[in-house]
């Protein structure tokens, strides 16, 4: 869970932190200048008054923040792998003879080999918080995942064995249940869209396994992507927030959960004042989820899908680079069924605009499974309208199996170079294929070479890579990839558009063109 040069981190595991809090008080003045007139125009922005004490609103609401213990056994077994590693000596070394004594301590059995090392059980804490008094507990996934044994304890020290009603993987969302002798405290899920930049926020936890723990800040950013998983949509706080906090609620001022506390992004593992938490629009449909059928069910559409660049927008004669364009179709899906297809970009759906790529999965994946919604597309040169029904997401597993039973045509014609782009290809034959481990089933022409500093390099094409698309329309042979960039060509466009399988995946890959044939800083071939 890297970004640059820092660490995201999850909240969960029990550290060692002191800090010395300073009191301050801050006086809020317009700024202007020497005349009086404020900068930036004729209005003037002030900042309402901060609250003079948080106490009411967390003795109103700690009772119903509790403390998740998770545990889980580990059994060492003897061997080359058990227990920590040996360091590394020359061949002989006594040193070796003498690592390997004192982390095998014990008599030999009848093999030579040390006794079972005893069961290790590792430990987690979190935080959560009940949603029903009956004994619902949401925390995050993260905390929980794993364990062999979950408990539960209550702002009382009250310990409460919990099991899990469902987890959500994906969105690190998990719901558990507990029994009690007592109706229990509960908290509410509120309206995180309406949470703006700079509102207070109060978030409760249990950080570094110490307990019930109130801390203040302000909302920092909304809408965050932290790359972590496909609907990445956190609130930013500089509400302190540390490890064992993961799974507890933010609050806002009316005492209702607008986020749960996920992630830290810092270089030691401490608050440095950034921090992420799940927004509860999103968490209350999963956790609704968790609780009717055991697992989410998010809505799916069944296409693969790629960042539209001005590059790419040019080439399709999109205005702007706004939308999601189609890099591929899943086999029997919503899309397929609905006639989308590869190269399409879609601009809306459902009524809502999708901004980039990142957008479209979060927007899907919040509509019910089973409606029926229009998807605004851009195609061919203009806007059109498709309706799809949505279906519910599958797992993994039956999604990487799902494109599978399609026999390639022959590719009889020979190999050609593309000086303008500074690559060869060649029809995609069994030796082709073997040679570069190219699926059986795979269509289209491959690059059997790339010239360095061509354009085709600066794009990130190697050998290999399958030519299976140019300007949305497949290519089976050389020669029609050469017919087709002539054609674009002949149209005075500024690139041609190529569909791309390579090792990492499909990707739609503009390249330039010019009239005289060479692509930008292409050397004729």
């Amino acid at each position: 869970m890297r970004l640059p040069s820092l660490t995201v981190r999850r909240a969960a595991r029990i550290g060692l932190c002191l800090t010395i809090a300073v009191p301050m008080t801050a006086w809020l003045n317009p700024i202007g200048n020497s005349f009086g007139v404020p900068f930036g125009g004729t209005g003037v922005a002030f900042a309402r008054g901060a609250p003079d004490s948080f106490a009411d609103l967390a003795e109103k609401l700690l009772p119903a923040v509790v403390n998740v213990s998770s545990t889980q056994s580990m059994q060492v077994k003897n061997g080359p792998q058990a227990g920590p590693d040996i360091p590394m000596f020359p061949p002989g070394s006594p040193f070796e003879q003498f690592f390997k004594d004192f982390l095998n301590r014990g008599r030999p059995g009848q093999n030579g080999e040390a006794p079972p090392r005893p069961e290790h059980r590792a430990q987690s804490l979190g935080s959560g918080f009940i949603i029903d008094a009956s004994g619902l507990v949401v925390t995050n996934n993260h905390v929980v995942e794993g364990a062999d044994e979950i408990s539960v304890i209550l702002q009382d020290n009250t310990t409460l064995k919990a099991e899990v009603v469902g987890r959500d993987e994906t969105g690190d969302l998990a719901l558990l249940r507990v029994k009690a002798d007592k109706p229990l405290p509960t908290v509410e899920f509120g309206d995180s869209s309406v949470a703006r930049v700079g509102d207070w926020v109060l978030a409760i936890g249990n950080p570094f396994g110490l307990g019930g723990t109130v801390t203040a800040g302000i909302v920092s950013a909304r809408s965050r992507d932290i790359r972590q998983g496909p609907y990445d949509d956190f609130i930013q706080t500089d509400a302190a927030i540390n490890r064992g906090n993961s799974g507890g609620p933010l609050f806002n001022m009316d005492g209702k959960v607008i986020g749960i506390n996920t992630a830290i992004f810092s270089p030691s593992g401490g608050s440095i004042g950034i921090g992420f938490s799940i927004p509860s629009n999103m968490a209350k449909t999963i956790v609704m989820q968790l609780k009717d059928y055991g697992h989410p069910r998010r809505g799916w559409l069944g296409v693969r899908i790629q960042q539209v660049t001005p590059e790419l927008a040019e080439s399709v004669g999109l205005k702007d680079n706004s939308g999601a364009m189609v890099a591929g179709v899943t086999d029997g899906g919503p899309a397929e069924r609905s006639k989308i297809k590869g190269g399409d970009i879609i601009l809306k759906f459902d009524g809502r605009d999708v901004k980039d790529m990142h957008a479209l999965p979060r927007i899907v994946a919040e509509t019910d499974v089973g409606k029926k919604v229009q998807v605004m597309l851009w195609r061919d040169g203009k806007e059109m309208s498709i309706d799809a029904v949505l279906d519910e997401k599958p797992n993994e597993e039956k999604l990487a199996s799902a494109d599978a039973g399609k026999k390639a045509p022959d590719a009889p014609s020979a190999a050609r170079e593309l000086a303008d782009f500074g690559m060869q290809i060649s029809p995609l034959t069994q030796d082709l294929k073997d040679r570069y481990q190219i699926g059986a089933d795979q269509k289209g022409v491959v690059i059997t070479d790339v010239k360095q500093g061509g354009v085709a390099a600066e794009r990130g094409l190697k050998p290999g890579d399958v030519i299976v698309e140019v300007q949305q329309a497949e290519v089976a042979s050389p020669d029609d990839v050469k017919k087709k960039v002539d054609a674009q060509r002949a149209q005075d466009r500024k690139s041609v558009l190529m569909l791309i399988q390579g090792q990492d995946g499909v990707r739609y890959v503009p390249l330039p063109l010019t009239k005289s044939g060479l692509g930008k800083d292409a050397k004729p071939g």
